[in-house]
């Protein structure tokens, strides 16, 4: 037991119970408090609770050695401390407390116990305090629910409560604790009403599993226990509000099992109609079934089927477009008198950017027709003006000489701009605004700028003032796991960094000597073996880095750090880095070898101020400004080559991408003269192995960050996780670091065009949505090899390992935003293989769409080799019919002041 301090209070007398109180609190006998303070006076506890928060600030500075000890004193000081507050607010706020906080249930019992002689308001309002608090509800969640229940209090319907209770009750008697629980209606109306739905009620278990929220609900709604109709207007509501998919499949499960009865489904024509036109395409889908059920009911009035209609029309879902359009088929075959009404919105589908919705529209249009007067016609036949060439003739059969002739303007190539050059912010300013930078990181993960600015600010900090900062994260760190405890170890010698330092924590702790020096040394000598695979490289390389700056920032002896970035991408202007070289150099300082690293391989090395930067840099006359100079003036860029092991059979070990790519770094002798040896993998020190590892897909964001100006040498390190989520089933989230790559600089080549590859065939939306971006930014900045990409995209597909409708998905999202001339070429080049193949592939037609969308839009020319294999086939396909659309387009030679294709 350590030593503390003890404050005794004049005039207290020996009997009060204050002294066996406190010996029970520090020897952590938690279940003896309530005993012990039963029999004291308001002036005891008055007395006792000074001595409470001294102990407790006492525990806060004991070292990770006392973690066992300070567990069990932090329990008996919750629920003494609880007991010794005569106030509700400050007794909430002791009980809320992240640093007292127990993951253990018995302790909110033991708080039950010494609160259970306070009156039934106070106790209503602490449980209402104490499920106001974000951070703590959930955890506190058995003790406001003893406190509710003790006090007669009304049910605190908070998300933090929601979030305990729900995970409380999902077991396998889901059913049964719901049913009996009196709090379930008020509960389960806030769970429908949070923006982000709770876990448990997320998870996407069987209908027929006993912890399957919906089902249970829904049979509790038909026992009465629950209000089917409030439950329907919950969910309706919900579903209107929008968001993710993930927060929305509870609610519209819920729906699905509760359905709305007839009288609801009409009552709600206004809320079906927006969910068409902005739901998410689940949602959507439910609304369009309920409004064409009314539709064919003759239930739902005109102005809403148009609106509705109008709405589902303007979306790109091709399953909701062509059930829309059927549906308006069936409306007027038995309506006839709504064409005038309905015809003009079905026109607008003219100008859509697919090209099978435009002929689906312009069928509809033709068979209902004769029901509308010469001025809708006229109005019709205006409208067809926006449809394609391939569905000129049949325009022209429907509208006769009333269609007017196409008044097209010369096509144009519309790319996004070059993007702006984002600077990050300076140096944090004041103590408390890094204190709160710091805070927000451990709240959330924050961006890579973010994240280098609050460690820029916290070595600049602690170089002016380390006992001020010292004292600061002491303070506001205080319940950080790293400061003192960990509930959930069991050795006295743990280690927390033992798998690397978490970011910024190994450094906020380092500062606090909270991190042993003998685990610094061993990850500032971390070696990147040659049998490393290139997710270890990389997270080694950075752990280093923070493990070097966690060694120096104790000795305050960093005045800044050289290898924070200037801009987004992770670069660094030059002349800035030879600023903070003489900064360094005027206080005398020498740099740190991994932050000097860094910095070189973050300098733009291709920016026009390089030449000038080197001069002054070498004027400089230090070793560091030698090195900065003639790692300018080299220029020399990072290579890599990329090979794959051909494809094994199905089943065998080299079927997978992951399993056959090569990617060997070009030997860099001057790398690995110049830089630490957590570098020297950059310069040919990895074995080109293919082989999987256990970080799997992993991407992380700063990886970008790292070689900024080495646009290649990073692609080649993304290849292996990207080529999991193009044949895999679960990857995701892998194009993150593909943004920042197109905004970067250095040359590029096969690698580039190979992520660009593996991005638009992502099995993720998302994914392939970013991969789009990243093509369309290199394409305007003058830097993307389309024809690589394409031949790329042709092997992919041609041996299966792609799947054309994700491209041809990616390739339909990038023509649509006016890049047709870019996405023709990328597809002309990859097409003939696959046109040429012996048996063609599934998804065929679906790719010769896009592409003929493409060479309509932009007035493509010329033969496409294998096309008229399959234009010239017999039947009504997909590929057939899309085929003799490409070669039609590809026939007329339209001239529309073509502009250069890429």
């Amino acid at each position: 037991m350590g030593a503390g301090v003890m404050v005794r209070t004049a005039g207290m007398d020996d009997g009060s119970g204050v002294d066996a109180l406190l010996k029970a609190v520090r020897e952590g006998r938690a279940d003896k408090v309530p005993g012990l303070l039963a029999p004291m006076g308001a002036k005891a506890r008055k007395d006792a609770l000074i001595q409470l928060k001294t102990l407790r600030s006492e525990v806060r500075s004991w070292d990770w050695k006392r973690w066992t000890e300070a567990t069990r004193v932090r329990r008996a000081l919750y629920v003494a401390g609880a007991g010794c507050h005569t106030s509700s607010a400050s007794a909430a706020v002791w009980l809320g407390g992240r640093d007292l906080l127990s993951w253990r249930t018995e302790d909110g019992f033991l708080a039950l116990r010494v609160l259970a002689d306070r009156d039934a308001a106070w106790r209503a309002d602490v449980a209402h305090r104490l499920a106001a608090k974000p951070t703590t509800a959930e955890e506190s969640y058995g003790l406001i629910r003893g406190l509710v229940e003790g006090s007669g209090a009304t049910v605190p319907a908070t998300d933090g409560y929601v979030l305990g209770w729900t995970r409380a009750v999902t077991d396998d008697k889901l059913l049964e604790r719901l049913r009996e629980d009196p709090q379930t209606p008020v509960l389960v109306s806030h769970a429908l009403s949070m923006q982000q739905t709770p876990e448990r009620l997320a998870w996407t278990s069987e209908a027929d599993s006993s912890t399957h929220w919906t089902a249970a609900l829904a049979t509790l709604a038909g026992e009465g226990v629950l209000d089917r109709g409030e439950l329907v207007d919950l969910c309706v509501s919900r579903l209107l509000r929008g968001g993710r998919q993930r927060d929305l499949r509870f609610p519209l499960g819920l729906l699905q099992l509760v359905p709305p009865n007839a009288e609801e489904r009409k009552d709600r024509v206004a809320d079906w109609v927006g969910m068409t036109a902005d739901g998410t395409s689940p949602v959507a889908g439910y609304a369009q079934k309920i409004l064409t059920g009314l539709a064919l009911e003759r239930s739902l009035p005109s102005g809403a089927f148009a609106e509705m209609t109008a709405g589902v029309l303007f979306r790109t879902e091709k399953k909701l477009l062509r059930a829309q359009l059927s549906l308006v088929d069936k409306v007027l075959a038995k309506e006839p008198k709504q064409a005038a009404e309905m015809l003009p919105v079905v026109a607008d589908a003219f100008g859509h950017d697919d090209s099978e919705v435009q002929e689906r529209a312009l069928r509809v249009v033709a068979r209902h027709l004769k029901a509308v007067d010469e001025r809708v016609r006229r109005d019709l036949a205006d409208a067809a003006s926006l449809l394609g060439p391939a569905h000129r003739s049949a325009a022209e059969a429907v509208f006769g000489g009333a269609l007017g002739a196409p008044d097209l303007p010369p096509y144009e190539e519309v790319l996004p701009p070059v993007p702006e050059p984002q600077f990050m912010p300076g140096p944090v300013g004041t103590l408390e605004e890094l204190m709160e930078d710091l805070l927000v990181q451990q709240r959330r993960p924050g961006s890579p700028m973010e994240f280098e600015r609050a460690m820029d600010g916290l070595v600049r900090h602690a170089h002016g003032a380390k006992e001020e900062v010292s004292s600061q994260v002491r303070e506001a760190f205080s319940d950080a796991y790293w400061q003192d405890t960990n509930a959930f170890s069991r050795r006295h010698d743990f280690d927390y960094f033992q798998h690397g330092p978490r970011g910024l924590d190994a450094v906020l702790a380092a500062l606090v000597g909270k991190v042993k020096q003998k685990r610094i040394e061993t990850g500032l000598g971390q070696p990147v073996p040659m049998t490393a695979c290139v997710h270890g490289a990389m997270e080694t390389t950075r752990d280093v880095r923070i493990w070097e700056i966690a060694h120096l920032i104790g000795g305050g002896t960093l005045p800044l750090l050289l290898s924070t970035p200037t801009r987004h991408t992770g670069g660094i202007d030059p002349l800035e880095l030879v600023e903070r070289l003489r900064v360094y150099a005027d206080a005398g300082v020498e740099p740190a070898p991994v932050d000097l690293g860094y910095a070189l391989l973050r300098v733009r090395r291709h920016d026009p101020s390089a030449e000038g930067a080197a001069a002054e840099a070498e004027a400089l006359g230090s070793e560091a400004g030698t090195r900065l100079a003639s790692w300018l003036r080299s220029g020399a860029p990072f290579e890599a080559t990329v090979r794959f092991h051909p494809r094994s059979e199905e089943g065998g070990k080299r079927w997978y991408l992951v399993d056959r790519i090569l990617v060997e770094m070009a030997k860099r002798p001057d790398l690995r003269k110049d830089f630490p040896k957590v570098f020297h993998w950059l310069g040919g020190g990895l074995m080109p192995n293919a082989r999987r590892c256990y970080h799997w897909d992993q991407v992380p964001d700063h990886w970008a960050t790292l070689l900024p100006s080495d646009r290649e040498l990073l692609a080649s390190c993304l290849l292996s996780s990207m080529a999991s989520a193009v044949d895999g089933d679960t990857a995701r989230d892998v194009t993150g670091p593909l943004t920042l790559l197109a905004e970067g600089e250095g040359p590029v080549g096969r690698a580039v065009a190979l992520v660009l590859a593996f991005g638009l065939g992502c099995r993720d939306a998302d994914d392939r949505l970013r991969a789009v971006d990243a093509l369309l930014v290199l394409a305007s900045r003058g830097d993307l090899d389309v024809h690589q990409v394409g031949r790329d995209l042709a092997w992919l597909l041609a041996e299966r390992s792609m799947k054309p409708n994700r491209l041809a998905d990616a390739a339909r999202t990038a023509a649509a935003t006016g890049a047709y001339g870019t996405v023709w070429t990328m597809l002309s080049t990859a097409l003939p293989v696959l046109l040429e193949a012996e048996k063609p592939m599934r998804g065929l037609g679906e790719l010769l769409a896009v592409a003929a969308d493409c060479a309509e839009k932009c007035g493509a020319t010329g033969e496409l080799p294998g096309l008229d294999r399959h234009a010239s086939a017999r039947g009504t396909s997909q590929l057939v019919a899309q085929a003799k659309r490409l070669r039609n387009a590809l026939r007329q030679g339209i001239d529309q002041g073509k502009t250069e294709m890429p």
